[in-house]
């Protein structure tokens, strides 16, 4: 019997992110696959639940709502930003994207939308968000020992 993916796995797989255009985000296909642990928040949760039940060989496509994907925009994920919070060797300029620190030490990325007077207006919205998602998988592999053990 094939193992399934399961809530603790470790997968090895190929994955392609698109928009529903066509225009391909990221993709390991034509690369070395990635390992990932369900629940490690690498994927969102609902990348996730179209992994649940796969099996080693399973190919699948889904499309993603933006729910599923990287959440909806929200407004209030928009700041206006001192220029001079922004590294001295770095200019602020429109459609650029800055990794900014937390105050807990997490990096997000933030795009600068607009340079007014001595600020920058920054989007702190996932650049995928609000968007929905073409999401591509194929499995070839799961290690279901490390499920096991934390299941018992």
């Amino acid at each position: 019997m094939k193992d399934k993916i399961e809530m603790h796995s470790l997968i090895l797989m190929h994955y392609s992110i698109s928009l529903t255009n066509g225009t391909e985000v990221e993709s390991s296909f034509g690369e070395d696959p990635v390992e990932v642990a369900m629940g490690s928040g690498i994927l969102t949760e609902g990348m996730e639940l179209a992994l649940f039940g796969l099996e080693q060989g399973d190919k699948q496509t889904l499309t993603l709502t933006p729910e599923q994907g990287f959440g909806m925009r929200d407004e209030d994920n928009i700041h206006l930003m001192p220029l001079s919070d922004f590294p001295d060797d770095l200019k602020p300029e429109t459609g650029l994207v800055f990794a900014f620190e937390t105050p807990n030490g997490e990096e997000i990325p933030g795009t600068v939308l607009s340079i007014k007077d001595d600020q920058a207006e920054v989007d702190f919205n996932h650049p995928l968000a609000g968007q929905p998602l073409v999401f591509t998988v194929e499995i070839l592999d799961i290690n279901n020992a490390h499920a096991n053990i934390t299941n018992q």
